[in-house]
C-alpha cells in the first residue's frame, strides 16, 4: 500500500512541477489539494494537463485552513519558502514541508546525477545524457531543464540513470537526496531579488553538496573561487575540471590532480578519472567559448566515472550541437551574424558569451527585469568587446547608469525597435548578440518566448 493513500498533501503553486506532483500523489490515492495565487483563467494550461484528475483547487490566494489542515506540504520552486509565512506556520506545527524534486527522489530507482551552478545547468545536463545514450544506456534527462524528476518516476524509470538539473530554488528543501554524482558548474550572481545576498544564494547551492555522502562523486569547477572553496567541505570523492593545466598550478594539485583540464596548444580535453590518462579531441566540437569547455569537461568526467565508453563519450563530443537559445546563431544577412544568447539572464552568462568572440565587434542587446545585480561588473568587457550597446526593458535604465559610458548606447521602448536598430547600425562582419543579462518577464513569459521571438524578428529582416 502506498504511504501517501489517503494523506491529505497541499501543493503550493500549479506550475510544471506542482503538477506532476499532484499526477502522481492522485496516483498513489492521496488527497490533494492545489493552491495557487493566480486565478482559475491564468492557469488554463497546467489545469488541462491535470484533465479529470480528482484534485482539489484553491485560486487567488491561500488560506491558514489548507496549510494547517495539511498532513504534507510540497512547494513548487517559483514560491519563496523563507518569506511565506503560512508556510513557516505550517513547518512550526510539525507539518513536514519538501519539494517535487525530494518527493521524487525517494522513489527514485537509478543512480541520480544532480548538476546545479548559475550558467551551464542546461547544457551539461542534457551533455552527459547524451553521452549515456551515445552508449546505448538510456538515461532520463530533466529536472529544472523541462520535464520534472517525478514525471519519470510516474513512467516507471525506465532508464539506467537520471540526469537532473537543479536550480537553487530547488535546492531549498533538499535533505535526503544523496546523488551518485554531484556536478557544480560555476557561481555568480544571480536571483539576487530572492535571496538578498551572494552568502544566501550559495548557501541554496551548497544544499546539493551537503547532501553528499562519502560514495558521491562531487565534480567541481576550479577556476571558480567559490567552488574553489567547497571542496573545503566536500564528504564525497571530489573531481576537478580546470582551464589550467594542472602542472602549471603545481604543488599537491598537479601531484594529486584527478579530473579534467584543457590542453589549449593541442585543442584536447586530458583527463585522469580511471586509473590512466585519457584524451578527447576538440576538432569536430561544434559549441564555442571557454564556458562550453568547461562544461564539456564536467560531462566527461560524470559519464567516464559511471561507466560510459570513452568512444561513446569521443562520439557525443563530436556530433553534440547545443541547445537553442544558448549562443545560437540564428541569421546572416548582409554579412552581418545574428546570435540568439536569450538564456543569458545573469552577468556572468553575458560575459561568457562575450568572451566566445574573439574578433568582430559586438552590438549587444540587453535588458528585461532586473534581479537585484550589480551590472558595473560588466563594465570592462563591454568596453573591451562592444561597439555598440542597445537596451530595453524595465533594466534598461539601471544598465545604463552602469554601462552607458563604456560604448555607444542607445535606450529604445519596444523589443522590435532593438532588433530593427541594431541591424541599422551594423556594418559587414558585427556581431548582433542578444545576451539580456537579465530575466524576461518584463515583456516575455519566459527566456524562450524571448529567444523565439528574437528569431522570428531577425529572419523578417
Amino acid at each position: 500500500m502506498s504511504k501517501y493513500k489517503g494523506k491529505k498533501v497541499l501543493i503550493v503553486g500549479c506550475g510544471t512541477s506542482g503538477v506532476a506532483a499532484a499526477k502522481y500523489l492522485v496516483k498513489q490515492g492521496a488527497r490533494v489539494m492545489i493552491t495557487d495565487t493566480k486565478q482559475r483563467t491564468e492557469l488554463a494550461e497546467p489545469l488541462k494537463e491535470l484533465g479529470d484528475l480528482k484534485v482539489e483547487f484553491e485560486f487567488g490566494g491561500h488560506t491558514e485552513k489548507s496549510f494547517l489542515g495539511a498532513e504534507l506540504i510540497i512547494v513548487s520552486p517559483g514560491v519563496n519558502f523563507q518569506n511565506h509565512q503560512l508556510l513557516q506556520a505550517a513547518k512550526l506545527k510539525g507539518t513536514p514541508v519538501t519539494s517535487e524534486v525530494e518527493l521524487a527522489v525517494s522513489e527514485l530507482e537509478q543512480p541520480l546525477i544532480a548538476i546545479t551552478g548559475t550558467n551551464g545547468k542546461s547544457t551539461l545536463t542534457t551533455m552527459v545524457g547524451e553521452m549515456f545514450k551515445s552508449d546505448n544506456k538510456g538515461a532520463f534527462m530533466g529536472g529544472n531543464l523541462g520535464t520534472p524528476l517525478i514525471d519519470y518516476i510516474n513512467q516507471g524509470q525506465p532508464g539506467q540513470v537520471a540526469v537532473c538539473e537543479l536550480s537553487s530554488y530547488q535546492l531549498e528543501l533538499t535533505e535526503k537526496m544523496v546523488p551518485a554524482v554531484a556536478i557544480f558548474t560555476n557561481i555568480d550572481q544571480d536571483h539576487l531579488d530572492r535571496y538578498g545576498s551572494m552568502e544566501n544564494y550559495i548557501a541554496a547551492k551548497k544544499k546539493l553538496l551537503k547532501v553528499c555522502d562519502r560514495n558521491s562523486w562531487v565534480v567541481l569547477n576550479y577556476d571558480d573561487p567559490v567552488l574553489n572553496g567547497f571542496a573545503a567541505e566536500n564528504h564525497g570523492k571530489l573531481i576537478w575540471f580546470t582551464m589550467k593545466n594542472p602542472i602549471t598550478v603545481g604543488g599537491e594539485f598537479a601531484e594529486k590532480f584527478f579530473g579534467a583540464y584543457f590542453d589549449s596548444v593541442k585543442n584536447v580535453i586530458v583527463t585522469k578519472v580511471t586509473g590512466k590518462d585519457e584524451i578527447y579531441t576538440l576538432d569536430k566540437f561544434k559549441l564555442f567559448g571557454e564556458h562550453n569547455k568547461q562544461n564539456l569537461m564536467a560531462a566527461i568526467c560524470a559519464a567516464r566515472v559511471m561507466g560510459v565508453s570513452q568512444l561513446a563519450v569521443q562520439a557525443c563530443i563530436d556530433t553534440f550541437k547545443g541547445l537553442p537559445h544558448r549562443l545560437e546563431f540564428t541569421r546572416k544577412k548582409d554579412g552581418v551574424y545574428f546570435f540568439n544568447d536569450s538564456k543569458a539572464t545573469n552577468i556572468q552568462s553575458v560575459q561568457a558569451s562575450l568572451a566566445a568572440f574573439k574578433r568582430s565587434p559586438i552590438i549587444l542587446i540587453a535588458g528585461g527585469k532586473d534581479k537585484n545585480m550589480d551590472f558595473t561588473a560588466l563594465g570592462p568587457m563591454v568596453k573591451q568587446k562592444v561597439k555598440l550597446l542597445i537596451l530595453v526593458g524595465e533594466a534598461k535604465e539601471k544598465l545604463n547608469r552602469a554601462l552607458g559610458d563604456f560604448a555607444e548606447t542607445y535606450l529604445v521602448g519596444t523589443f522590435e525597435e532593438a532588433v530593427l536598430m541594431s541591424f541599422q547600425k551594423s556594418r559587414n562582419g558585427d556581431i548582433v548578440l542578444l545576451s539580456p543579462g537579465c530575466s524576461s518577464q518584463d515583456m516575455f513569459r519566459d527566456f524562450e518566448e524571448r529567444g523565439d521571438y528574437f528569431k522570428k524578428l531577425v529572419n523578417q529582416l
